[in-house]
């Protein structure tokens, strides 16, 4: 079966320049590199020149800035709780309602921990308001936690704003962003723009490299304690010893994200935008989740009003279409989006609602092969649903009664 594969927000098919790169060192260059002889060596200095080539990515010239880590979700943690555990003087952290779980549930667990967290709201279009961030700042608030780029819809958040408004209320507040869906989509640089953030958590299997590494950006002069203890690599700030191929892997990952970012942004906003366009024009009863707002080129999250997120995906899933109702990490649950209840989306589209992202591996054709299917397998679900009028092609009069099954 012909496979599409729309679903880059979750995860990204490995380069084959990136799989060229690991292979040495999945092969004969498989020494640690902690060891004193020479041919560890190596291997030491493949990790050196892979930090080298990710701070370069975002205009560092201090490589040492450059942590790895085993995922985002762990840089997440790294960030926050080392964070809390170097400055517990305060008692007060900042976040967003439309979070990824890797942080909105650390957060919890610092509610649990008598911190008190201020998780902001966001309006229709998923944004967040700056009076409502400038409010929350106080005098005990530790730390700010926002995350770049919403994985579900795609919407921009204005870090440099947000931080540079942080830093100029109080210095000694740490400033973190999850930039686990914008890094490699859109350029950032942490010299100049985002010159205000403390500490930066991404993943390379969103970008082309293996699940399996992250990395975390930690300003120097940040204070931050250990998050895995038990060894001294990493420069004592994270024990265990370093993924070899993986660091490698990451690293090409970022060189050929740099390399192609410009083009490659056009090109898939293009594929993007071809496809809303179509979505909105072929199907009735849709509308673009996150649409107004700035959005990562990539992602389009589209809500089809009365019918279930889940029978689309699985009626895709029959035309080799592989697509997402939103975050992979919380793809178990039966619960609506978080992200979505937050931007109050109403209750007969929440369940309905479809991301699509794309990467540099899609084509016209696939996206053309979305057009053709997606009407008709909206149209026989729609068939099936009790708040559809198929015969007029549109919604049931009084819907409310035919919710409370009246």
């Amino acid at each position: 079966m012909r496979i599409i594969y729309v679903d880059n927000n979750a995860t990204t098919p490995i380069a084959k320049e990136v799989v060229d790169a690991m292979m040495p060192y999945l092969t004969n260059e498989y020494f640690n590199p902690s060891s004193m002889y020479e041919q560890a060596r190596h291997t030491a200095n493949a990790i050196a020149r892979a930090r080298q080539t990710i701070a370069s990515m975002f205009n560092l010239s201090e490589p040492d800035e450059i942590l790895f880590t085993s995922c985002a979700t762990e840089s997440n943690n790294m960030a926050i709780m080392g964070a809390i555990r170097a400055n517990s003087a305060r008692k007060h952290v900042i976040t967003s309602s439309v979070e990824h779980p890797a942080v909105l549930e650390v957060c919890r667990q610092l509610q649990r921990m008598d911190f008190d967290v201020t998780f902001l709201p966001v309006d229709k279009k998923g944004q967040i308001n700056v009076k409502d961030f400038v409010k929350a700042l106080r005098e005990d608030t530790m730390m700010v936690s926002i995350m770049h780029a919403n994985n579900e819809t795609g919407v921009i958040y204005p870090i440099e704003e947000f931080s540079r408004i942080t830093k100029e209320t109080d210095p000694s507040i740490i400033f973190h962003t999850d930039a686990t869906q914008s890094v490699g989509k859109i350029p950032i640089d942490l010299k100049n723009e985002f010159k205000h953030v403390d500490l930066m958590s991404f993943s390379g299997h969103k970008l082309h490299a293996p699940k399996g590494i992250g990395a975390l950006y930690i300003k120097h002069g940040t204070r931050i304690h250990p998050f895995m203890i038990g060894g001294h690599q990493e420069g004592n700030r994270r024990g265990g010893t370093e993924n070899v191929p993986y660091i490698v892997g990451l690293a090409k990952a970022c060189e050929l994200a740099q390399a192609t970012m410009e083009l490659e942004e056009v090109k898939i906003r293009k594929l993007r935008d071809r496809l809303e366009t179509a979505i909105l024009e072929k199907i009735p009863n849709v509308h673009v989740n996150g649409k107004g707002a700035p959005r990562l080129p990539n992602t389009l999250n589209i809500a089809f009003d009365y019918i279930e997120g889940e029978s689309i995906l699985y009626q895709l899933n029959e035309y080799g279409i592989c697509a997402s109702s939103g975050s992979a990490c919380t793809s178990g649950s039966l619960d609506p989006s978080h992200v979505l209840k937050a931007m109050q989306v109403p209750f007969t589209a929440v369940h309905g609602s479809v991301r699509f992202s794309f990467s540099r591996y899609n084509k016209d054709e696939e996206v053309e092969y979305l057009i053709k299917v997606l009407p008709t397998i909206i149209a026989n679900l729609r068939k099936l649903s009790p708040y559809w009028d198929d015969e007029k092609n549109q919604p049931r009069e009084n819907l409310a009664s035919v919710a409370q099954g009246n």
